[in-house]
């Protein structure tokens, strides 16, 4: 009997083992790609082939002049409710910002802090901030008598700027797109408070991707800095799915979508979010005790550049706003008349807002705050046609409120990028409209 029940065990072990080797041979085929020869489809692509059509439906029915409601600052209101409607669920409000400094680094004309604050009820995120070096209450012009007596009075507290880091589809680093990095004690040490040299190494992997970053799309300036230096105070922060809000798995950009899609299915939008928490960091810049809340503007590119014309039409606190290679129109994002690779993304996906409002008309909710914008003609994400309509559509509405003059469009000889040229000229829109 024991024998037999010894050969039964036997038999099934090695029929386990059989099946096992048969399940890993089936998946060794499987994960090859196959070609599937097809005379009818209906995507080609990342985009249906029906594409045209459904744009077609697209009447942007609450774009202003479309919209029957006259009044601007009445249609204003409506719009905005529209697009916060479709951002969904937004998420819970902190019950205090509870900042605290975990180090700072003395720079050439300023003070870099790394801090921590409540963003909303569910993450409580590290962030950069910059101070100009001055005593509290004065304006570097005002110390080298470059102010007038008026300019003096408004001069208590500094101008300051949410710089809003881009895609890229690197999600490695966020902030320290914007502002170069530093590290902190607390960061390099191990649980008994030594020096961990595996955790500098990975701080030092940061500081070289971080610079290898801005070297490629920002001439090697860190715009925040940059910023800083001419006496604005800058905060960086994170989106989320970026730089230290990202997974505890690892960077996977291929991983974006499939979260995006998660967050949906709780009631929430991903790409709202990190709309929600840009609002929320403005708020929180306006509380700091240096900071002038009268004076508060935006900047970024790229994804930054969305982010930076969306905080702008949401946000009564940002009075200026420079977007440096982001504007397009629906038609010309979603086509294949272009010859483009990426249409479309979850990183700037309302559902439902196309219903309602196209890129240009939400840029618009910002008039009549200054507004900057550059795209560069040989920005292959941007095609130049999409690019002129969206900032056609953009000059009705401020030139309908009297104030065509606030909105500077530009189209550059240059690719997806934002370089020195670019940065400097934001820096002299910004001290226009806010110093």
């Amino acid at each position: 009997m024991k024998r037999i029940i010894t050969y039964s065990i036997i038999a099934l072990l090695q029929a386990s083992v059989a099946l096992a080797q048969t399940s890993v041979s089936l998946a060794k085929t499987s994960s090859k790609p196959k070609l599937q020869k097809r005379e009818k489809y209906e995507w080609q692509g990342e985009i249906p082939t029906y594409v045209e059509t459904l744009k077609k439906e697209l009447t942007y029915p609450m774009a202003w002049g479309n919209s029957p409601i006259r009044n601007f600052k009445k249609w204003k209101k409506a719009a905005r409710e529209k697009v916060f409607e479709c951002m969904m669920t937004p998420p819970k409000a902190a019950a205090a910002w509870d900042m605290e400094v975990l180090g700072e680094e003395q720079r050439d004309g300023y003070k870099a802090q790394k801090i921590a604050f409540n963003i909303n009820a569910y993450s409580r995120i590290t962030a950069y901030l910059l101070i100009p070096d001055s005593e509290e209450g004065k304006n570097p012009k005002e110390e080298a008598g470059l102010l007038s007596s008026a300019q003096n009075k408004k001069s208590g507290k500094f101008p300051a700027v949410v710089a809003l880091h881009d895609h890229g589809a690197h999600l490695f680093i966020g902030k320290e797109k914007m502002i170069r990095p530093f590290f902190i004690a607390s960061e390099e040490q191990d649980a008994d408070g030594k020096i961990s040299e595996k955790k500098k190494a990975a701080n030092q992997e940061v500081l070289d991707d971080a610079d290898a970053w801005v070297n490629q799309l920002y001439d090697g300036q860190y715009v925040g800095d940059y910023l800083a230096k001419h006496g604005y105070v800058v905060l960086s922060v994170d989106a989320p799915m970026w730089g230290e809000r990202g997974r505890k798995e690892g960077v996977d950009r291929n991983k974006y979508d499939l979260i995006a899609g998660n967050m949906m299915m709780l009631g929430r939008d991903l790409s709202a979010f990190m709309t929600y928490d840009d609002i929320s960091s403005t708020e929180f810049l306006a509380s700091l005790p240096m900071v002038d809340a009268k004076r508060i503007g935006c900047v970024g590119c790229s994804m930054g550049a969305y982010r930076s014309w969306m905080l702008s039409a949401l946000s009564d606190r940002i009075r200026v706003g420079a977007s440096i290679c982001w504007m397009i129109t629906t038609d010309a994002q979603l086509t294949r008349r272009f010859g483009r690779k990426e249409n479309g993304g979850f990183a700037n996906c309302f559902p439902g807002l196309r219903q309602y409002l196209d890129y240009p008309h939400i840029a618009s909710l910002a008039c009549p705050k200054p507004m900057l914008f550059i795209n560069g003609t040989k920005d292959k994400l941007f095609p130049v046609p999409g690019v002129k309509d969206a900032f056609a559509e953009m000059h009705k509405v401020w030139k309908s409120q009297g104030a065509d003059n606030l909105l500077d469009t530009e189209l550059w000889d240059i690719p997806h990028s934002c370089g020195l040229k670019a940065q400097e000229k934001m820096l002299e829109f910004l001290d226009k409209n806010l110093k």
